[in-house]
């Protein structure tokens, strides 16, 4: 169900503390933390605490958690310094668009030239 913990999200299980991550920044709402397999040479993913399957059900389920994504992608930005330079905030939205992990998840992307449009 959309909110709770699923037992087999590993995004879930990271905000368990059951898998490890590299946790970079926490809200009462929110994680960030490395992505494992960066795409630049600042990548951090920011999580709801809460399971929702992607962006567009959390948009609509907890508007006001999808807002507290979107502020702290930007607070990472500011804490890695990519922010004066520019970032990509990026959420996959089904499997079409990359989405490998059934949690939302923005990806906050920088340290690099990002080209127009992504590839």
């Amino acid at each position: 169900m959309a909110g709770e913990a699923q037992s087999d999200c590993l995004f879930c299980k990271i905000v368990a503390g059951e898998v490890p991550a590299t946790i970079v920044r926490e809200s009462e709402t929110t994680v960030a933390f490395r992505d494992i397999n960066p795409q630049a040479p600042t990548h951090v993913l920011v999580i709801p605490k809460a399971h929702y399957p992607d962006a567009a059900s959390l948009a609509e389920g907890a508007p006001e958690i999808a807002a507290d994504v979107l502020r702290e992608a930007g607070r990472v930005a500011v804490d890695e310094k990519v922010d004066g330079a520019g970032y990509r905030v990026v959420f996959n939205t089904g499997s079409g668009a990359g989405q490998t992990v059934w949690h939302a998840h923005a990806h906050v992307l920088g340290g690099r030239g990002l080209n127009w449009p992504p590839g």
